[in-house]
């Protein structure tokens, strides 16, 4: 099995396996990463997963592509250059936001009943909320006001938010208010002990 430090800095082309040494580790290490992504991951309501990001997901889901697309050297520095800006500094928590609605139909209804989704999102802790601020890549919702079915948020996090958020005596919990999708879930003992790493 590979060894990764989740808390190692930016990704770089040397941090790259050559293709086949990925594939003499691939089945061991998918397996791994499933385990690990377990505890980084939380349903809010019926069809919306946040899936909190950290060097070793972001350097695995590089590595898959390079594996299943065969790009070389320029699509290791295009997928680095996309997926570096989604690594937690220390200070803050990111996710990915999917919106998993199996039937294609369903699904675009939804998306155009949650336009701006991505505005209303939050950690709560202690009286205190933490606002999701979307990567600013691009515009998450169109000008039909459907939304994507991926969001890539950060939260923001400041010294005493921090502190509050390892004390795990206290209630934490992620929530979405929109006026078409108003639900909230608690982060569970094993997710605040992942993403505590994501502040060292």
């Amino acid at each position: 099995m590979v060894v990764l430090n989740e808390n190692a800095g930016r990704i770089t082309a040397d941090d790259i396996m050559p293709m086949d040494e990925y594939k003499k580790i691939r089945k061991e290490h998918r397996r791994s990463l499933m385990q690990r992504k377990l505890a980084r991951r939380v349903h809010v309501g019926p069809f919306v997963l946040f899936h909190f990001e950290n060097y070793i997901t972001l350097w695995s889901q590089i590595q898959e592509m390079l594996f299943i697309e065969g790009g070389g050297d320029e699509q290791i520095n295009d997928e680095i250059e996309a997926y570096n800006p989604l690594l937690p500094d220390g200070n803050e928590l990111v996710a990915t936001l999917l919106i998993e609605i199996e039937d294609a139909d369903r699904r675009k209804k939804q998306l155009h009943m949650l336009g701006h989704i991505e505005d209303k999102i939050s950690i709560n802790i202690n009286n205190e909320k933490i606002l999701a601020i979307p990567t600013d890549d691009t515009e998450r919702t169109n000008s039909d006001g459907k939304t994507s079915s991926v969001h890539f948020l950060h939260f923001k996090f400041n010294s005493l938010q921090k502190e509050l958020f390892k004390n795990k005596e206290l209630v934490a919990y992620i929530s979405i208010e929109h006026d078409n999708y108003s639900h909230s879930a608690m982060l569970t003992e094993e997710v605040r002990d992942s993403l505590i790493n994501d502040f060292k």
